[in-house]
């Protein structure tokens, strides 16, 4: 299976507001030079994180965002099923339209059932357990965070 970009980016996103130390509110310059990704595509994760609970933001000149308590819980899966778009794991067109073989079509439920086992299977994997301060040392000093600040 492979994820869109879109769930990439947002992951990678929660993956630095787990590990920024004491739980500073980092902005979203911040994640996106942290991540390599750019500003727009990170402003797009963060907005959509807020809007399903996974991360607090506080406005203004000091301003930020951190991971709320619902985020510190998400698992990889969870946050995949709220993320995936497609209503299908297969695109079911032709260049004349639908597909010809559609109706009763046994791949696209056996597609289905294929993306549910690979979200399940990360249902055990919490977001915030993932980084490592080894991992998220460089990453933060990049941005010009230092633990215990």
């Amino acid at each position: 299976m492979k994820i869109n970009a879109f769930a990439d980016v947002s992951l990678r996103a929660l993956m630095v507001l787990a590990a920024a130390p004491d739980g500073n509110l980092l902005t979203t310059q911040n994640i996106a030079d942290a991540v390599g990704t750019p500003y727009n595509h990170v402003s797009k994760a963060m907005a959509k994180l807020r809007g399903l609970g996974l991360i607090d933001v506080e406005r203004g000149r000091t301003g930020g965002s951190r991971l709320s308590a619902a985020g510190s819980r998400a698992t990889v899966g969870h946050i995949l099923r709220q993320l995936d778009t497609r209503s299908d794991a297969a695109e079911c067109v032709a260049p004349s339209g639908a597909c010809p073989l559609i109706n009763e079509c046994k791949l696209r439920a056996a597609l289905a059932r294929a993306r549910e086992a690979f979200y399940r299977e990360l249902d055990s994997v919490v977001v915030a357990e993932l980084p490592s301060s080894s991992q998220m040392a460089p990453v933060f000093e990049l941005i010009g965070l230092r633990p215990g600040l």
